[in-house]
């Protein structure tokens, strides 16, 4: 009777946490931005507390407001001011004036004499793809208007989670410890490693993926080259890749400089990528990174590029907290074996 009795109990906790999940996937990009935000910026919330006299709530909303103020609000301004962008890069390409008069005469003609290139039938293309784009999208303004709207929930909704996450700590984490079924010490572990390796993910080698990003953005700015902040966003993405990074990006700009002539700015390019872009990795990297939590640069960028594969833009947060689990759990199970 007393087995019985535990399976149709395990029955109803499965079923019960099943349709909660169920009931909460609309909104799973929500929770799952909250709990790594949490996570990330509880070292702030902790350091709140004391100038705040261990009022949990005030601090909670003070620590809130400062993500959203740096973090959320810059993001949002940043994302606007890409999809302008786009759009003015979509209007340079139809018009021609992004790729025929990009390249210079004895270039076009070089590859022509190959037959490597014909800007003309590229230059139609790309103008009709993206003019297909640019119909689909026109098409689905209602789903657009949908899209914000959700986007705007989904944000309270993260805000909302964010506070209780902050203010409720304590608690929240004597919770997550009862109910997981490991001895303390090794759930401790378990828990400890798991989010020294998301801060290090986040912390240290998203931030110096933005922080070249920006750099080099903000080079090319200054050099006039086109749609910086296209590139910038490139830059920054190809940054998690190990040894040659934001290289993939500047370099290949770099020598399309120096053979169209502009040696100024190619050079300065090549010193500004190697002495600026380059050395975030040898010296930014290191510091907000310890070495035992360190996430090696390979395991980050597959994990966040299979996470939106998987899940779209959700992924960012999936993949690396599913290689965070992964190299905890491995990382404990190997040290108890050992014992």
């Amino acid at each position: 009777m007393r087995i019985l009795e535990d399976r149709v109990f395990l029955a109803l906790v499965v079923t019960g946490s099943i349709a909660f999940g169920w009931i909460l996937w609309p909104f799973l990009g929500a929770i799952l931005w909250s709990v790594v935000a949490a996570i990330v910026f509880a070292p702030l919330y902790r350091r709140l507390l004391p100038a705040m006299q261990q009022r949990h709530n005030l601090a909670a909303i003070a620590t809130v407001m400062i993500i959203l103020t740096f973090v959320i609000l810059p993001l949002t301004l940043i994302s606007v001011a890409l999809v302008r962008e786009a759009s003015s890069v979509h209007e340079q390409v139809q018009s021609g004036e992004l790729i025929l008069d990009g390249l210079p005469h004895w270039m076009t003609s070089l590859l022509d004499l190959f037959g490597l290139a014909i800007p003309g039938a590229v230059q139609e293309r790309l103008s009709s793809a993206l003019l297909e784009g640019s119909q689909s999208l026109a098409t689905h303004t209602l789903d657009i208007v949908q899209i914000t709207f959700g986007f705007f929930v989904n944000l309270f909704i993260m805000l909302l989670l964010l506070f209780f996450l902050f203010r409720d700590e304590n608690t929240l984490s004597k919770c997550v410890m009862d109910a997981i079924p490991l001895r303390p010490e090794r759930l401790s572990a378990l828990l400890h490693k798991f989010t020294a390796f998301i801060r290090a993910a986040v912390r240290g080698n998203l931030l110096a993926a933005l922080l070249q990003g920006a750099l080099g953005g903000l080079m090319f700015w200054f050099l006039g080259i086109n749609a910086p902040l296209l590139w910038a966003v490139l830059m920054a993405f190809l940054s998690l890749l190990p040894v040659i990074g934001a290289g993939l990006v500047w370099v290949p700009v770099a020598v399309y400089l120096l053979a169209t002539g502009a040696i100024w700015e190619g050079v300065a390019l090549v010193a500004y990528g190697a002495l600026v872009i380059g050395l975030v990795d040898n010296f930014l990297r290191p510091m907000l990174v310890t070495r035992d939590a360190k996430m090696p640069d390979y395991v980050l960028f597959l994990s966040t590029l299979g996470g939106f594969e998987a899940f779209g833009i959700n992924g960012f947060v999936l993949g690396p907290a599913a290689a965070a689990m992964f190299m905890a759990a491995w990382e404990i199970f190997s040290a108890t074996t050992k014992e």
